[in-house]
């Protein structure tokens, strides 16, 4: 399965991949925030990585956070510093530095073909680095910044398809990079808030993306998958392919949105609208649901005896066409993107709304597809309360570590700044090729 080379990831500090160390993974959600340490451990897995054992979890209850955007600086940066506490506790370890993931800013997918010269006629690493470097200069899209530069396949002069160039010879090489952009506001600000709380952001990574990486198996990604993430403030998907995402997109409704509407709906609050759907939710009816009453307390009633009996079927009535309006929304981007035949026949639901009763039948039936609940696998230390598909993307994260290459490390050598000498001979090589 090919991973990928040089993919890059915004903010992201190249280091050596696969080198054993300490990385930290923080996943700010509209429902919760979760901060994952793991050690990388020596050895290959079968997709190429190295193993990781979690060594340090944190997790809290979102504040601040809307549709993976923050809207309250103070309350966001008190629940980020409750989760990352909680997770140095267990490690034994001070972060300093995070991988983030991104679910707002509306992403967008394009893919871009550049080509370039090779200097020394045979194919080496700091070619394809400028090659890639090349077409991250040439797609600047105002307003938005660049989140990720994934090199799809490559090619060498007349010869395309190629997945790894490196010692072949030829005049000229090629790059087709899926760019994933994303607005600037709102990804500046989740920054700012990560840094408000002492930590670096040494890399920002697309929801579906990471969870993609923690709960998808290499015959999926080879063979055509779409990963459905599943989250509380918006529902994103990626489409990937021989190893690759290819397409990466997102819809602005969520668990969020279902627990609203059946808070509205039976006019109870928030906090018991949310228990209700975790307890009792379920987007298919069934023949005992008339003879199932629930209690719903009433908003502003402080007599709990005064609360309203309802049959489940109730419920099941308000989650159900909300969970069917988002599937229809992801089936119609992804029919419009075009890469629909790409993904194939298979769907991957992660994220903590994938967790809803019926949510699997439901998007095999809208999407005609295969629907599988996936979860983070081939990881170390995580119990079963933190290894269910809610927990995916920050695993996910933590994976992504090796493949940019991109990581946090307690070894400040390993860090190659924007100034240093390698971006300065790949700015010189650009201006002397173009």
């Amino acid at each position: 399965m090919n991973m990928g080379l040089g993919a890059k990831g915004l903010q992201g500090k190249p280091i050596s991949a696969g080198r054993p160390g300490i990385v930290a993974a923080l996943d700010v959600g509209s429902n919760k925030i979760a901060c994952f340490i793991a050690k990388i451990e020596p050895g290959k897995l079968a997709n190429g990585l190295s193993p990781m054992r979690i060594i340090g979890i944190g997790h809290q209850v979102s504040r601040g956070v809307r549709g993976g955007a923050i809207v309250d600086m103070d309350a966001a940066e008190e629940a980020i510093r409750v989760a990352v506490d909680a997770a140095e506790r267990m490690a034994g370890a001070t972060v300093r530095e995070v991988l983030v993931t991104v679910a707002c800013g509306e992403p967008k997918s394009q893919t871009i073909a550049v080509q370039a010269p090779i200097p020394s006629r045979e194919v080496q690493d700091d070619d394809l680095t400028r090659l890639v470097a090349f077409g991250q200069g040439k797609y600047m899209p105002e307003g938005r910044d660049v989140l990720h530069a994934i090199p799809i396949n490559y090619s060498v002069d007349d010869n395309r398809g190629i997945r790894d160039p490196r010692g072949m010879f030829g005049e000229k090489a090629g790059v087709e990079l899926h760019m994933v952009s994303v607005q600037h506001g709102p990804v500046r600000n989740l920054e700012l808030c990560i840094q408000r709380c002492h930590l670096n952001v040494a890399g920002m990574v697309a929801a579906p993306y990471a969870s993609g990486l923690a709960a998808l198996v290499e015959d999926e990604m080879d063979l055509g998958v779409t990963v459905i993430d599943m989250g509380g403030g918006t529902t994103s998907l990626a489409v990937f392919f021989e190893g690759q995402m290819v397409y990466c997109d997102a819809v602005p409704v969520g668990g969020q949105h279902i627990t609203n509407d059946i808070a509205r709906g039976l006019s109870t609050p928030i906090a018991y609208a949310e228990r209700m759907k975790t307890l009792y939710g379920s987007a298919l009816a069934s023949p005992s649901d008339e003879r199932e009453l629930i209690d719903v307390p009433q908003v502003g009633e402080t007599d709990h005896s005064s609360a309203n009996h309802i049959p489940r079927s109730i419920l099941t009535g308000i989650i159900q066409p909300r969970l069917e309006e988002t599937l229809e929304l992801v089936r119609d981007r992804l029919t419009k993107s075009g890469f629909d035949r790409v993904a194939g026949q298979r769907v991957v639901l992660t994220g903590g709304g994938a967790q809803l009763s019926g949510a699997r039948e439901h998007t095999a039936r809208i999407l005609n597809k295969k629907v599988r609940v996936g979860q983070p696998v081939r990881y170390m230390g995580l119990a079963e309360a933190t290894g269910g598909p809610a927990f995916s993307a920050a695993a996910g994260l933590a994976s992504y570590s090796q493949l940019a290459p991109l990581t946090i490390n307690s070894d400040p050598a390993l860090d190659v700044p924007e100034n240093s000498g390698q971006w300065r001979r790949i700015g010189r090589w650009l201006k002397e090729n173009f």
